[in-house]
């Protein structure tokens, strides 16, 4: 599979930096944070990517520079990303998500790169090894076979009735089939018979939810990577009018109106980032530093939806709960 496939154009304007912002920046430490996110509505990623950096002690304007890059959604020139980055001279260049990723390594980007990707990171040749990246790439990825499991009990401990549950992908998404049949052995084990829906556009999720809906499955899994976070919506909108919940990895798919989630804290991970872009700083090489794992995981509840969908939780689920939605 072609890592283009992944990607979207990211739009080439950083934020404006007056002459003398830049005379009084030379010299400094110089980040690049390149993101798929509107530059007037950015995630909280980057909030606590710069929350990390100054926690380490880096004032901006004084040791470090954050030049940001914007995709604004734009699906066109991807290959013409690199040049405006390079030509910025950034010492370190931090990808939020894949699309950024992708994009910068076939551009053939040189400098060092810190990600956070929900993909395998091996599998998607992005590394070499979890322990010892071998290139200019490193960082943390979402990619958690452990939470798939528990995200299936969780959902069969709030609804113990079900026995059919529909499993949604991104059949592109490297990793998939390892978290495909994780996910599947962990429904075998609970006793539940479990189908699997392929997706790559909105067209074939708007498929998947009608056959769905039609095989009269009592539940469904998404799993956690930027297509099906970008559809939450509209899987939510479907869960209601079909009465089918749905669970993920990540807490904003609940918050888009979805029953539940059960994954990494997102926000600690992009924290985290800039532990790695200290230790580069430092003279640490991205080859030398372990691609690692989410280490805080949340429990989110949407106990709003579950009133919508005539679904009583137990107790003692929601007295686990991180988030619970009213």
């Amino acid at each position: 599979m072609k890592r283009r496939t992944f990607c979207r154009a990211l739009s080439l304007a950083p934020a404006a930096i007056s002459l003398p912002a830049l005379a009084q920046s030379a010299g400094m430490f110089r980040v690049a944070w390149v993101s798929t996110d509107q530059k007037n509505s950015p995630s909280p990623n980057f909030a606590a990517f710069r929350d990390g950096m100054r926690d380490l002690g880096y004032v901006e304007g004084r040791d470090v520079t954050i030049d940001t890059w914007w995709g604004e959604g734009s699906g066109e020139h991807v290959t013409e990303l690199a040049d405006p980055i390079v030509r910025s001279r950034p010492d370190v260049i931090v990808a939020a998500g894949g699309l950024a990723l992708f994009s910068l390594i076939d551009a053939g980007v040189k400098a060092p790169i810190v990600f956070s990707i929900s993909a395998d990171p091996v599998e998607a040749k992005v590394v070499k090894s979890f322990a010892r990246p071998g290139g200019n790439v490193t960082g943390i990825s979402l990619f958690t076979l452990a939470l798939v499991g528990k995200r299936m009990q969780l959902l069969k401990e709030a609804l113990p009735g079900i026995k059919r549950v529909a499993i949604i992908a991104n059949s592109q998404h490297p990793g998939e089939q390892k978290e495909r049949d994780a996910a599947q052995s962990a429904a075998t084990q609970l006793g539940l018979v479990s189908h699997y829906f392929p997706v790559r556009t909105e067209a074939e999720l708007d498929a998947a939810l009608i056959s769905i809906a039609a095989a009269r499955d009592e539940a469904i899994v998404a799993f956690a990577d930027g297509f099906t976070l970008g559809f939450a919506g509209r899987i939510a909108q479907s869960s209601l009018q079909t009465r089918i919940p749905a669970i993920d990895g990540w807490a904003p798919f609940a918050r888009a109106g979805n029953l539940m989630t059960y994954g990494p804290v997102v926000t600690d991970v992009y924290r985290r980032l800039a532990e790695y872009v200290d230790r580069i700083h430092k003279g640490a090489k991205p080859a030398d530093l372990p691609v690692e794992l989410p280490t805080k995981v949340e429990l989110v509840v949407n106990l709003k939806t579950a009133k919508a969908l005539g679904l009583t939780i137990p107790q003692s689920l929601l007295l686990r709960a991180d988030e619970v939605i009213q």
